[in-house]
């Protein structure tokens, strides 16, 4: 009976051989044309000692969700001005959002632009500014948002001499060139500018500007990390009456804070640089 046995289930049939793997014959039928290659599905065992092989996936930003924005932004299009083909290539997105605040990007209109340092809103202090983002009406949003700002707080970094003079340099050299600076003002903890949009959309002069101070002002700060926070408010002129108020709130915003009893005492302005009819230098 044994020897029946041995002779209709040899040795070498009745063992399970150990899989030690896929042989070339394997591979070569997984790479045919119209089969699925399993062996991509299998989980690959690494040694210990080695890094797992794993992809890494992309860094990307992901907006945070906020409804009510995106409303916003969705019924404004529907009614303003929308960028054409040619823009869109340029950069120009007309109404749109980062997650945070509605912005308007559009070639040959004026914008009060506002961008504040990372740490002026100190999370210890969420108590007292949160409620200024609930806000509806955007005008009193953004009162409430510079009263808060000229009270100065986080590390300040804008009041020491070397770096609003760095920041108001990146802001000057742009003028004339990408676009046209009208007013400015730097704060110890914010920035306010008045600026014509030409060829270059808002959007990518804000990232230009605070991308090279950033770099620069931490090689003096000796530090890394963030400087600027990430959004920034835009606001657009209206006519010429909204102009002229624009420009007296940003040169006599140090007065109102109480850092200076005039505008021209206020060295990084634009106040400082007007002659006698109120005119800045052409560059």
């Amino acid at each position: 009976m044994s020897a029946q046995t041995d002779a209709i289930n040899p040795k070498h049939e009745r063992q399970k051989p150990r899989e030690r793997g896929v042989c070339a014959a394997s591979v070569l039928e997984l790479l045919r044309p119209g089969i699925v290659p399993m062996l991509a599905m299998r989980e690959v065992k690494r040694h210990k000692c080695r890094a797992p092989l794993t992809r890494m996936a992309p860094n990307r930003r992901i907006l945070p969700s906020n409804c009510g924005l995106l409303e916003l932004i969705r019924a404004k299009r529907e009614w303003d001005w929308r960028p054409a083909a040619e823009d869109l290539k340029k950069g120009f997105r007309g109404w749109h959002q980062r997650g945070y605040l509605p912005h308007f990007d559009a070639p040959g209109v004026t914008q009060f632009v506002t961008f504040q340092l990372h740490d002026s809103s100190p999370i210890k202090r969420r108590a007292e500014w949160e409620s200024i983002l609930s806000e509806t009406d955007g005008s009193m949003k953004r009162k409430k948002l510079e009263a808060w700002l000229d009270h100065g707080c986080g590390e300040c970094w804008l009041r020491r001499p070397k770096l609003a003079e760095l920041v108001e340099g990146i802001l000057r050299q742009s003028n004339g060139e990408k676009c046209r600076v009208q007013a400015w003002i730097i704060m110890p903890n914010h920035v306010h500018l008045i600026v014509d949009v030409g060829d270059v959309p808002l959007a990518k002069l804000i990232n230009n500007w605070k991308g090279k101070s950033s770099r620069e002002a931490n090689k003096l700060l000796a530090r890394r990390g963030p400087l600027w926070q990430e959004d920034y408010y835009d606001t657009l002129i209206r006519d010429e009456s909204h102009l002229k108020r624009a420009i007296r709130y940003i040169e006599q915003n140090p007065v109102k804070a109480f850092l200076a009893k005039t505008a021209c005492e206020w060295t990084w302005s634009s106040a400082r640089h007007r002659d006698e009819y109120g005119r800045l230098p052409q560059k």
